[in-house]
């Protein structure tokens, strides 16, 4: 069986998502065999171990970055990881094909409604995935699927409904991508 890695980079994970914390722990459950980076845990003074890093991502077949969307990016946490680790002579460039094959899944949040990322003024689902985009084209990875849960917003976590209503959706979008990366594993 292949190997599955879960990187999560919410700076904040335990006070500030109620879904990514729901998602993480429904990727966790259902993947028991997969390793976990809890970048905020790890990392909580932004000193990545590169090292210890590029030697997961080297052992590892298909990587699950799960993360809130920030300004239309991944958190800066997350984003120092990959600025980090992601070397030239490691990830890209001549001699760098550490990451070449492996496949590459996401699972995103957005506080914003998806009809914000659908409509005539908006930014398009498929422009958050421009970086990503450039990273897998760089380093010769597959974006082999992604997931975006939308519109769970932390303003309005306030009421407890809504709090659980997000927590069930997180979990149900955690369940399909822990099914892609499982068949990928197989």
């Amino acid at each position: 069986m292949k190997k599955v890695l879960i990187v999560t980079g919410h700076p904040d994970f335990e006070k500030e998502s109620v879904a990514n914390k729901a998602a993480f722990k429904e990727l966790t459950e259902l993947l028991p065999s997969a390793e976990i980076d809890r970048l905020d845990l790890l990392y909580p003074d932004y000193k990545i171990d590169v090292q210890k890093e590029q030697e997961k991502l080297v052992e590892s077949d298909i990587i699950v970055l799960q993360f809130p969307v920030f300004w239309y990016h991944m958190p800066a946490l997350m984003q120092k990881w990959v600025e980090d680790v992601f070397l030239n002579g490691f990830s890209h460039g001549p001699e760098g094909n550490a990451l070449v094959g492996k496949k590459l899944v996401l699972l995103m949040t957005a506080g914003a409604p998806e009809s914000y990322y659908k409509g005539e003024k908006a930014v398009y689902e498929q422009d958050l995935l421009i970086p990503i985009k450039g990273i897998v084209e760089a380093t010769e990875m597959e974006l082999a699927g992604y997931e975006i849960l939308y519109g769970v917003s932390y303003g309005t976590r306030i009421n407890e409904e809504i709090s659980k209503e997000y927590a069930e959706k997180a979990r149900h979008t955690a369940r399909k991508v822990a099914n892609l990366a499982g068949e990928l594993a197989k």
